[in-house]
């Protein structure tokens, strides 16, 4: 199981390191104008969609459907599901792109309402979500057929994908000469990176079984059970989203450069989110969906468990260092060319904010996988709703006072009002049991992690006064500073609390 985290993982880190390459590029590009702002709203859009659909309800209910009856029926009965799973989804999202595409300017009015009194800004977002929109369609089908190589326990071409995505846009985003504002460089390079996504997946599915293709449409007991499987999946995964979608329908209304500030913070926890929290629950859900239809209860129960660890052993590093020291971050990551440190600070407090929330965040895959994995995808629903309705009331409540800030606190809080519900549901299911042990272990992560930022402060008080008389690249090297130090603090902490005889065990599984 650790092998297949770390290859997923490993492509993940890979494309968030090549995200943030791309992102310095935005910042320095873009900056924080409202010409940002409005691409910012159109690559959202399409996001948001997709991580509702796509990679969120879909892969939750068809991954496990596929697992049952690929053992059930065997190759046959898994392709002709297959292929009638490709044919409601191809049709359903050329649909919707017609839509999009029909109704993109009265979309917008809902979506970005502040830029109604800037009809160059609505105009060019409207333009910008029209060349973004039909990546949805590419990345959906995509998401399909990562979803049936990871039934195949091949994970490398579906976490690799997300690459093409950086460079592409880094690649139209050095050409924006060519294109009518840097804005529009960045949209086509979203755009081309759907097609590029899309053909490195079906190369690799038509290499090891074949692609799926058009089928006559038949609602059979499967097809059925899949429907009532993504129907609860997708509500609940319009939570976070429909939180996003708040995000930026507040932002719009707060002075130039929130949506930016939200963006970068965003694209800083997030790294978390999906190296550690994504990796770990697109491995453990088919892990527990084979273990649980072979009836090894037990075993998926302890695979959970380990993932749970897995979750808390990388994340709490990223927790610390963004409470502790997120200004120094923001401005090593970002402050150059277009973004000022006035930038960076806003996106620094607005990072401290989210990071409140981070560990529900990178966990949530892992919690929920008890249910999915079990085809019960209702039962969540109910946290993500309640997760939900906090959320956006404290984000009408705190945008006010706190601005962006007061938003991602409001996600944070969510956050972990979605977790907790889950977790509580799960134990009450007799799908999770939190022994002694394993309080004892959380116990040990949350000390780990006040060490840690502790020492990181106090690392960021002594680089910035021996670091002062550098004129050049001295937040660079502060970080550099703070990454040595928190790196040698958190391996102590880990070793002195657990020892090395529980490391090497959790590394061996």
């Amino acid at each position: 199981m650790l092998g297949r985290i770390f290859t997923v993982g490993g492509y993940t880190l890979l494309s968030r390191l090549t995200g943030f390459a791309r992102d310095i590029m935005l910042a320095a590009i873009l900056g924080a104008s409202p010409l940002a702002d409005a691409f910012f709203v159109a690559w959202r859009l399409p996001n948001s969609f997709r991580a509702i659909f796509a990679e969120g309800a879909f892969n939750t209910a068809f991954i496990p459907a596929y697992a049952h009856v690929h053992g059930k029926g065997g190759d046959t009965s898994a392709r002709l599901f297959a292929d009638r799973i490709f044919t409601l989804l191809f049709l359903s999202q050329v649909v919707l792109l017609a839509v999009a595409w029909l109704f993109m300017p009265q979309a917008m009015r809902i979506l970005a309402p502040g830029f109604t009194e800037d009809p160059e800004q609505r105009r060019l977002a409207i333009e910008l979500t029209r060349i973004t929109f039909p990546y949805l369609l590419l990345i959906t089908l995509v998401t399909l057929y990562g979803g049936m190589l990871n039934v195949m326990q091949r994970f490398a071409s579906a976490a690799a994908a997300s690459i093409f995505l950086n460079i592409a846009m880094m690649a139209t985003l050095a050409s924006a000469a060519f294109f009518p504002t840097a804005g529009h460089a960045a949209a086509w390079g979203i755009l081309i990176s759907g097609f590029l996504q899309y053909f490195l997946l079906a190369g690799d599915l038509a290499s090891h079984g074949g692609l799926p293709r058009f089928a006559p449409l038949r609602l059979d007991q499967d097809v059925r059970a899949f429907f009532r499987a993504i129907g609860p999946a997708t509500i609940g995964s319009m939570g976070t989203q429909v939180a996003v979608f708040a995000d930026t329908i507040i932002a719009t209304f707060l002075p130039a450069g929130a949506l930016s500030a939200l963006y970068y913070a965003e694209r800083l926890y997030q790294l978390p989110i999906g190296v550690i929290g994504i990796a770990i629950g697109t491995v453990l859900l088919p892990e527990m969906s084979r273990r649980l239809a072979s009836g090894d209860h037990a075993g998926a129960l302890a695979s959970q468990r380990r993932a749970f660890e897995f979750t808390l052993l990388f994340s709490v590093p990223f927790v610390a260092a963004f409470i502790a020291v997120p200004d120094v971050i923001t401005r090593a990551v970002f402050a150059r060319g277009a973004f000022t440190k006035a930038d960076a600070a806003a996106a620094g407090a607005t990072l401290a904010a989210y990071a409140i929330g981070l560990v529900p965040f990178v966990m949530i895959r892992s919690a929920v996988a008890s249910f999915y994995a079990r085809k019960n995808t209702a039962t969540p629903v109910k946290a993500a709703l309640a997760g939900l309705t906090v959320n956006v009331l404290l984000k009408i409540l705190l945008m006010g006072s706190l601005a962006q800030v007061g938003l991602a606190l409001a996600t944070a809080v969510g956050a972990w009002i979605n977790l907790l519900l889950v977790l509580g549901f799960a134990v009450r299911a007799g799908y999770l049991d939190p022994d002694r042990e394993l309080l004892r272990v959380l116990a040990k992560f949350v000390l780990c992690g006040v060490v840690l930022a502790a020492a990181l402060w106090f690392a960021a008080a002594f680089a910035a006064t021996h670091l002062a008389q550098l004129s050049a690249l001295r937040d660079e090297a502060a970080l550099s500073v703070l990454i040595v130090v928190g790196a040698m603090v958190y391996a102590g902490s880990i070793l002195l609390l657990f020892g090395m005889n529980w490391l090497r065990s959790r590394l061996r599984s």
